[in-house]
């Protein structure tokens, strides 16, 4: 007779057997992870780099597509013997090069195993077709296609940006999603959009054999994955003015942007000089060259350059004196060549008619006006003390986009310089300062810094009487979104029937009308009806630089245009008509005959000389 602890033992013996039994069957059949793992050590991945995203102007056409290269690719423990002349030969390489990389593949064999490197990039179709034909004669060399970013219209090279090998940081700051050999967006249009534009990896998994040759499709590709393309992305900008826009900028150092002010998209966006296209496609060869350039092509102005908006940042002051009510358009202040705030001490101004009012002043760009206000709006009664009237017009300022970055969908935009209350009391102590202090302010100079997209958008500002939207260069299409923020109109903190008086000086100072004449009359163009407002703000690294900005029409405005030129002098000389024939070319397609003298003389003029460089 079995004992009841007979039948325990032989019970829980069952039981055991019959786990065991359950997961022996788990693994070897049902689950056939193990198995894989197993597999894995002898499996062949062949990576398909998937098509990355075209980009397109507002228009259809393409600013940046694909064209197809090949790698060729290297798994050192395949190599036999072979005819290295005869090698570099097909690969259009000098017989050492060939030599080096196996002695460095030699070198790291234990370290690279059965992995495949590269060896060389980018070959052409045409130079890949004389290797494939003598492949067989050298195992271990594969190669292995991929595209690569094609420019076929030359239209903003810091605009688009460039496309690179990934780095270790660059693979380590995005673990995970790349890994050696991977290319990337690092600047421009390709860096913003970069998981828009770059597509999913696919592959092709292959078992090895016992003399490590690769067979049949694992699985029969049931784990192989498709590559998926890339999402194609339409921008906000008109490839041909953008070029044209080059064009004009040439040999010239300075920015030039256009936006749409009805929905604040750029239309061209020129940072000069810059990297031209066909720079772009082979990056890796000319970036020392361009690094060292004293002139800086890598550097994009539009959105990184901070400058004193000069004479154009007038508009700012004058719509919050309006506001705060210390100024009304009918009120006149003289002006004697400048404004006298201390003994001895004044603040030039050119000759024109005085006394000014509000619209005479805008058209005719005086110092002196500017001055009054500005002392008015500091010294405005309703404020305890001159801090507290500084603060309030600083925060004016800041609802016109100055002193912080706009928020546009390009990368690396930094904000400019509004300086602030505490700023002047570490400097000249609490009661150490005053009007006469930092009247340069009151122009657009002194501690203020701009950006160039800052003062186009200023621009757009007054084109709409008094609302903007963040400029930004992605238009929504399909499979592509824009945040909501590129859609809501923002206002700043004036209202918007003072912006009327604004956009009334501005057209004097281009098509005449008030009683001391413009200082934009080089702007017009017979039925445009384009508004403009010039700057000349002083440097103190060399001669002033040349400011203009503009809109046309004047109702139903379909353009505003900010053009800052570098040691270029007066804002009429050069900004002015390099502004003005964007807006003409925009708005009609080509330039009157009567005009091409001037653009004649923008495209042919050479003003780099005159920027000093370290």
């Amino acid at each position: 007779m079995i004992s009841s602890r007979s039948i325990k033992l032989l019970a829980g013996l069952g039981v055991a057997v019959t786990v065991l039994v359950v997961r022996l069957f788990t693994i070897q059949i049902a689950d056939d992870s193990y198995k894989k793992s197993a597999e894995s050590q002898s499996m062949v991945y062949d990576v398909i780099y998937p098509t990355r995203g075209i980009i397109y102007d507002r228009n259809g056409k393409i600013l940046v597509g694909n064209k197809t290269a090949y790698d060729i690719l290297v798994t050192p423990r395949e190599i036999k013997a072979f005819d290295t002349l005869q090698l570099a030969e097909a690969l259009g390489v000098n017989p050492d090069f060939i030599r080096e990389k196996m002695n460095e593949y030699s070198r790291n064999r234990k370290r690279i195993g059965y992995q495949s490197v590269v060896m060389m990039k980018k070959m052409s179709p045409e130079a890949y077709m004389k290797f494939a034909e003598v492949k067989y004669k050298f195992p271990g060399f594969k190669g292995q296609m991929r595209s690569i970013r094609d420019y076929p219209f030359n239209a903003g090279g810091n605009l688009l940006g460039y496309v690179s090998e990934v780095d270790a940081d660059f693979i380590k700051a995005h673990a995970g999603e790349y890994k050696s050999g991977d290319y990337a967006g690092k600047t421009g249009i390709e860096a913003a959009r970069e998981r828009d534009l770059r597509g999913e990896k696919g592959y092709n998994i292959y078992l090895r054999d016992s003399h490590n040759q690769k067979q049949a499709s694992y699985m029969n590709g049931e784990m192989d994955k498709e590559a998926v393309p890339g999402k194609d992305i339409v921008t906000t900008i008109d490839a041909d003015l953008q070029q044209y826009g080059q064009a004009l900028m040439n040999k010239k150092v300075g920015s030039l942007i256009a936006i749409e002010p009805s929905t604040g998209e750029i239309l061209a966006m020129v940072s000069s000089p810059g990297i031209d296209v066909d720079v772009l496609a082979d990056i890796g060869q000319h970036y020392a060259d361009l690094v060292k350039d004293p002139y800086k092509p890598m550097f994009n102005r539009t959105v990184r350059a901070s400058y004193p908006p000069g004479s154009v940042f007038k508009l700012v002051n004058g719509l919050i004196g309006l506001q705060e009510g210390v100024l009304h358009t009918s009120d006149k202040y003289p002006c004697s060549a400048g404004f006298p705030y201390a003994k001895g001490r004044k603040l030039g101004c050119h000759y024109h008619a005085s006394p000014l009012n509000f619209f005479d002043a805008v058209a005719t760009s005086c110092n002196g006006y500017f001055c009054y206000v500005f002392r008015n709006i500091l010294d405005n009664k309703k404020y305890p003390s001159i801090q507290d009237s500084f603060d309030a017009w600083r925060e004016y300022v800041g609802s016109f986009g100055f002193g912080h970055p706009l928020g546009s969908d390009f990368p690396a935009e930094l904000g400019g310089n509004i300086p602030t209350s505490a700023y002047y009391n570490k400097l000249y102590g609490k009661k150490g300062w005053k009007f006469a202090t930092i009247i340069s302010l009151s122009i657009g100079q002194g501690e203020i810094g701009a950006t160039p997209l800052q003062i186009a958008n200023l621009c757009a500002t007054v084109a709409n009487r008094g609302h903007y939207f963040i400029p930004h260069i992605i238009k929504e299409s399909a499979g592509i979104e824009i945040e909501d923020k590129y859609k809501e109109a923002l206002y700043p903190a004036v209202d918007s029937l003072y912006f009327g008086y604004a956009v009334e000086g501005m057209y004097m100072a281009v098509n005449g009308g008030g009683s001391a004449g413009g200082t934009a009359f080089a702007a017009a163009v017979p039925g445009l009806d384009i508004c403009g407002k010039t700057g000349t703000a002083q440097n103190p690294h060399g001669a002033d630089n040349s400011v203009f900005m503009c809109f046309a029409p004047k109702d139903n405005p379909k353009i505003a245009v900010a053009a800052y030129i570098e040691n270029a002098g007066f804002g009429a000389t050069w900004a002015c008509p390099i502004a003005s024939l964007m807006v003409e070319k925009y708005l009609t397609g080509k330039i009157r005959p009567e005009r091409e003298y001037v653009e004649q003389r923008i495209l042919s003029s050479d003003l780099m000389s005159k920027v000093k460089v370290k």
